[in-house]
């Protein structure tokens, strides 16, 4: 794991520099600055140019994924013309979905026109938008079979986020008005698309002519590709979907004022899940291969290291955020407009800690011969959640929307992991990983009865003290039982640094 660990970790420390960024960004600015309905506004759009992408990309990121070790030549370096395919098939699908988009005009605005008419007036907006973040992604996945993941990393994580922060305050001073902010929207991804692929070419020699002859040799890995394609094709709408529908829901039926709310929520839970992306961006090329191979005992390997490391960080970093959600809010420009969503941020974060924990046996089932399952279970995923969301947002409004959100994850993962354990032959946890749940339950467990028994000494000294005894002493325990082996290296491999530079 000495790849992954070292790319994954400047991965991580990236995206946090990123995450420090969006901190600011939502905290001092978007909060002070912007109304709810501008920052529901901005994140609707975000949300259905990410819908869009999803279904355009016709299963390009990960048949890029899956399929590239089976066109490169590790003794030449030779990729017989595979990135020609990663750019135009994505690009055929764009052209696809945009005139599908324009025909669902007149029912998308009729359904958000009563709560949501600033959305309806920049609808169209939400094609280059979706076109430059689609060549982002795009892009970015293409560096990451190459095993370079730390710039378009940057790239997503911290270059994107300074531009929305740049445009907010442009915005927030009367510099820009509200059809230059959508329009430099549009262009900040734009230069993120376009520095990616500056760094993609940078990387080795790329050839971008097909390679006829090699295709012409490989007939069945062609269908194969094609129908692996096909597949993620059909399989997109539902598995996008899922993740952003509450947003949809919330702003037909609430308004944007509360998908404004509902953003800051996720937001703040979504940190919870931030170092997956590393981690899979980089591990997913290597069960890639391991599942090519049919080294199920390398397989179960990875796939255990990264389930227990996930749950250990993004345990953590939910526990952080719930000791001091009330703080949180109290710092948080206008936070009693907000504090509303503090229940949100609760249930979201336990469904981003399911996420960033699971998604490795996802990704298993996707490469895995067995990945045809995984249609039915985004068909389960999404139904699950348009009907509880329709269930239970009229009665429970955001705090609803955050319920479904978990409830559909927490169903579609035990799904994926009954299936990919007894099919696939793998172990996808261990003893560390129970001991780590179990550590994690004791400490919010402590948590409340800190907070229902023990007198308080004012909101900053509590959340201060509890942070330092509930996170500082859960920290020593998983170092000192060693509940992750290639944190406690990484710890001691810095330790050794420090002292050998002394």
């Amino acid at each position: 794991m000495g790849v992954i660990a070292k790319q994954s970790i400047r991965g991580t420390i990236v995206t946090y520099l990123g995450i420090a960024v969006g901190i600011f960004t939502t905290f001092v600015v978007l909060t002070r600055f912007l109304s709810q309905e501008e920052i529901g506004l901005a994140r609707v759009l975000i949300d259905a140019a990410t819908l869009f992408i999803g279904l355009a990309q016709l299963g390009t990121n990960a048949s890029i994924i899956r399929f590239f070790p089976y066109f490169h030549n590790k003794e030449t370096d030779e990729d017989h013309g595979f990135f020609f395919w990663a750019l135009v098939v994505p690009f055929i699908g764009f052209l696809l979905f945009a005139l599908i988009f324009w025909a669902c005009q007149a029912p998308l605005t009729d359904w958000f026109g009563d709560k949501s008419p600033k959305f309806v007036e920049y609808y169209y907006f939400v094609l280059p938008l979706a076109f430059f973040m689609l060549y982002q992604t795009i892009f970015e996945t293409t560096c990451n079979v190459l095993m370079r993941i730390v710039v378009p990393r940057g790239v997503r994580e911290l270059g994107v986020r300074i531009g929305l922060l740049i445009l907010y305050l442009l915005y927030a001073h009367d510099i820009l008005s509200l059809d230059g902010f959508v329009i430099g929207l549009c262009l900040n991804y734009a230069i993120a698309a376009l520095i990616n692929l500056c760094y993609f070419f940078s990387l080795k020699p790329i050839n971008l002519r097909p390679d006829w002859s090699f295709l012409r040799a490989n007939k069945p890995l062609i269908r194969r590709y094609l129908i692996y394609m096909g597949f993620l094709s059909v399989n997109a709408l539902p598995l996008v979907l899922a993740p952003i529908i509450s947003s949809f829901f919330i702003s037909a039926e609430m308004g944007l004022d509360s998908t404004g709310i509902f953003a800051i929520a996720t937001y703040i839970a979504v940190m919870v899940s931030i170092p997956n992306r590393s981690v899979s961006a980089i591990a997913s090329p290597q069960l890639a291969r391991t599942i090519k191979e049919q080294n199920r005992e390398e397989c179960s390997h990875l796939i255990r290291q990264v389930t227990r490391n996930m749950l250990l960080i993004g345990g953590f970093i939910l526990l952080a955020i719930w000791i001091n959600v009330d703080l949180i809010f109290h710092i948080l420009p206008n936070g009693a407009d907000y504090i509303s969503a503090k229940y949100v941020v609760l249930i979201l974060g336990l469904s981003q800690l399911i996420l960033g924990t699971f998604t490795i046996c996802l990704n298993t089932l996707n490469y895995s011969r067995f990945y045809a399952f995984s249609l039915l279970f985004s068909i389960v995923l999404t139904g699950s959640s348009i009907f509880l969301n329709y269930l239970l947002i009229p009665s429970y409004g955001i705090i609803g929307a955050a319920t479904s959100n978990l409830a559909s994850y927490g169903l579609y993962y035990i799904l994926i992991i009954c299936t990919v354990v007894p099919l696939c032959r793998i172990r996808i946890v261990d003893k560390q990983w129970w001991m780590i749940a179990a550590l994690l339950l004791a400490v919010f467990g402590l948590n409340y009865v800190w907070q229902q028994y023990i007198p308080s000494l004012g909101l900053w000294a509590d959340s201060i003290l509890r942070s330092l005894v509930l996170l500082g002493g859960a920290c020593l325990i998983a170092y000192k039982a060693n509940l992750s082996p290639e944190i406690n290296e990484q710890i001691k491999n810095y330790k050794s640094k420090i002292t050998n530079h002394k």
